[in-house]
């Protein structure tokens, strides 16, 4: 609890908040606190004068630096009385916490008469043209002809200022002991008394009508008598309306009549009980997200604590093993080892400091965050939706804000406890004036990152990154990759980045990856080795012999001809153009076997689309299988060919029309291609002998639109292995 104190005190007086009110920036002041801070702004020099009484409590104006100086330095001309400018030879002074307060010119109560200030309505009204400038974000405010009546009542945080200070207070004393009273032990709730336990016995027996008094426990006693009736919210516009509903566009609790006649009349608005379930809900979710944080820092200070700890330990030893080398040299060898001592101390000071001032730094956030977490649970505990409306978006905003300050590198050690020193004691007497630390090491193994590797269709993605708390400097790393089929690892990638990937493996396999670091010293160990498989492997329904891979693909705008037109996150593509146009899949396949579909999503004039599989160097601008670089089947509305080479073969009745689905089946266990419309094989076996990397292709013009579908199982008719797969047509 202790902690949170610094969320209940007023950033002017210093104390506890007393009647708080909130501001339009979300920070809340004292009632009295705010008269004390006004300035009055001259009509002539205010550019809001104008329009004072008509602004909204939520305009703010940034005022020139200039005339703030005008009206709050001490050759001003300008005194207060009450906060109000009245005589030009008072001075300001300064609160507490910095804020100027201009001070009343006639006799005002003492500091620790804070809560004893009359009350605001008999106090002279507050003139116009007032203006208020928050104490924590320093934006200014003209105030409106209701003055501070304009700025909602924070009642939340003056319920948890109150349980506050009782759950502080000290032990209430018996009030029927006559010399030095003794603590009470319970209270009357019908007598309105506290007792000891001998004033209990001798003066409230439990008899007679005194036993069906109830007696409860002292504290529970001096809330039920400091309890006062909850009063209930009401409208700053309308004083005389209960808040019942929430404007999301304004985010504040609004009356009846706001709805009907304020500006809030056209706004989204909802119930209040249902904005205050929801915003308790965020503020909790907040709050655990912050509670983490928290946790994390407890345990990221006994990690510092631990490492002073060892850089103690550390050091001695690392000072003894140089004495006792530096004992052991010649004479010309112990005067030079007071100066290595002082290079030790000095970097042994330099770790201790850093370690300490991080130590310093993150306990200072934690107890930041420890209270703001106390004081959001109390706020959690208030039963009064709309004094909580009031604050809860400033609360939450305030602990992401907070939780977001907690990254990653803020819980990181900033010093390592080891000592990158090495004293050489191999040279020869003549080199003894020449002897210094070796600071320059081979690199530690890296570590893999295996949370951020990964493997997509036939790409590898690996990450790795410094062992913690290591110094020693690394110019690259070297990774290495194995062929997938257990052979020798070879270097794929040679240079300063942290992650690479690697494209173009074979489906279907497992490779093995390692990597190392270098510097001018030399190359380190490499790291441990990380298996990968490629392609998710899945069995063919009718032969759990042989394996198929399960590849996702899309269109590939990079390679394709630049009349292609994409859409639907590449997995679309029309033509802006009359003449064939050719667009490939983004993946390659090798191994395996492989099953997608295109549907016909527009098909005008009967027009004749190529679809099939290409090498990476095909022709764009033809129809797909015009050169030798592609197989491809191309159909119409009644007929279909297969052509490689510019060779046409194999016509087959059946064509495509709007909504016609397109299979291609590419076995390589086999060489096979083979085409299937609306789920029926097209024809025999198109290409036989396939041999290499392919990419799915098409080719179209601007009167057609097809949808790739990837991912998909082989079809049931289709077996691998079989002599003759045209026959297996289920």
């Amino acid at each position: 609890m202790d902690e949170m104190e610094e969320e209940l005190k007023c950033p002017v007086c210093g104390s506890f908040f007393r009647e708080p009110i909130i501001l339009p920036c979300s920070h809340n002041i004292c009632q009295a606190c705010a008269r004390n801070i006004l300035v009055q702004t001259p009509e002539a020099e205010s550019p809001q004068s104008s329009r004072a009484s008509g602004s909204a409590v939520s305009d703010y104006d940034y005022l020139d630096l200039d005339k703030m100086s005008l009206y709050s330095e001490s050759d001003s001309g300008y005194g207060s009385y009450g906060g109000f400018v009245s005589a030009p030879t008072t001075p300001c002074q300064k609160s507490p916490n910095g804020v100027r307060v201009f001070p009343p010119s006639v006799p005002q109560p003492a500091p620790q008469q804070h809560l004893l200030l009359p009350h605001p309505a008999s106090l002279p009204p507050i003139p116009r043209n007032s203006c208020i400038t928050c104490p924590q974000c320093h934006r200014s405010l003209i105030l409106d002809e209701r003055g501070l009546r304009g700025f909602p009542k924070n009642r939340v945080l003056e319920g948890v200022v109150d349980r506050y200070q009782q759950s502080k207070a000290a032990a209430l004393k018996c009030q029927l002991c006559e010399k030095s009273p003794k603590e009470a032990t319970v209270m009357c709730e019908q007598c309105d008394v506290f007792y000891c336990d001998p004033c209990r016995l001798r003066c409230h027996p439990p008899r007679g009508p005194l036993a069906k008094h109830r007696l409860v426990p002292p504290a529970q006693g001096r809330i039920s008598r400091r309890a006062s009736p909850r009063k209930i919210s009401t409208c700053t516009e309308h004083e005389l309306e209960n808040l019942s509903m929430y404007c999301v566009q304004c985010k504040m609790p609004v009356c009846y009549q706001c709805l009907e006649e304020g500006k809030h009349g056209t706004h989204e608005v909802k119930a209040l009980g249902a904005m205050w379930k929801l915003h308790k809900g965020q503020l909790s979710q907040a709050l655990n997200g912050l509670s983490d944080r928290a946790t994390e820092a407890k345990e990221f200070l006994v990690q510092l604590r631990t490492i002073v700890q060892h850089i103690q330990e550390n050091g001695v030893e690392f000072e003894a093993c140089l004495v006792a080398q530096c004992d052991a040299l010649i004479d010309a060898l112990n005067r030079r080892k007071a100066q290595l001592l002082v290079q030790v101390t000095k970097e042994h000071e330099h770790k201790l400091k850093v370690v300490r001032d991080q130590i310093s730094h993150c306990t200072v956030k934690l107890r930041q965050t420890t209270g703001l977490m106390e004081y959001c649970l109390e706020v959690i505990k208030e039963n009064d939706p709309s004094g909580f409306l009031q604050i809860s978006d400033a609360l939450i905003r305030r602990v992401h804000m907070t939780e977001s300050q907690w990254g990653k590198g803020t819980l990181t050690p900033r010093m390592t406890s080891d000592f990158d020193l090495t004293l050489d004691s191999g040279p020869l007497q003549q080199t003894i004036h020449q002897l210094d630390f070796v600071q320059m090491k081979v690199p530690a193994a890296p570590m893999l990152q295996l949370e951020e590797c990964c493997t997509q269709n036939n790409s590898a993605t690996l990450s790795w990154k410094q062992p913690p708390l290591s110094t020693i400097v690394v110019e690259g790393y070297i990774l290495e990759l194995d062929d997938g089929n257990g052979g020798p690892f070879r270097e794929v990638y040679v240079g300063p980045e942290t992650i690479c990937t690697v494209d173009g493996l074979h489906f279907n396999s497992t490779y093995k990856s390692r990597v190392k670091a270098f510097n001018a010293s030399g190359v380190g160990q490499y790291s441990k080795t990380l298996i990968m498989q490629t392609s998710e492997a899945g069995v063919p329904p009718c032969d759990i012999q042989s394996i198929g891979s399960v590849a996702w693909f899309t269109f590939d705008p990079v390679s394709a001809h630049p009349d292609i037109v994409f859409s639907n996150d590449n997995l679309t593509v029309s033509c802006s153009s009359y003449d064939d146009r050719v667009v490939m899949g983004n993946t390659a396949f090798s191994r395996g076997v492989h099953y997608w579909e295109m549907t016909v999503d527009r098909y005008d004039n009967h027009p004749d689309p190529a679809f099939g599989v290409a090498r990476v160097d095909v022709l764009k601008d033809v129809m797909l299988g015009k050169d030798d670089k592609a197989w491809a089947m191309y159909v119409d509305n009644n007929r279909s060919w297969f052509m490689h080479n510019n060779s046409h073969t194999n016509r087959s009745d059946g064509g495509i029309t709007k909504g016609s689905t397109i299979g291609v089946l590419l076995d390589f266990t086999r060489g096979l291609l083979i085409f299937l419309i609306n789920d029926e094989q097209q024809g025999p076996v198109a290409f036989e002998g396939l041999e290499g990397t392919y990419y799915p292709a098409i080719s179209l013009n601007r009167n057609v639109q097809v949808t790739l579908h990837t991912g998909l199982p082989i079809p049931d008719f289709y077996t691998p292995g079989e002599a003759d797969p045209t026959s297996s047509v289920c």
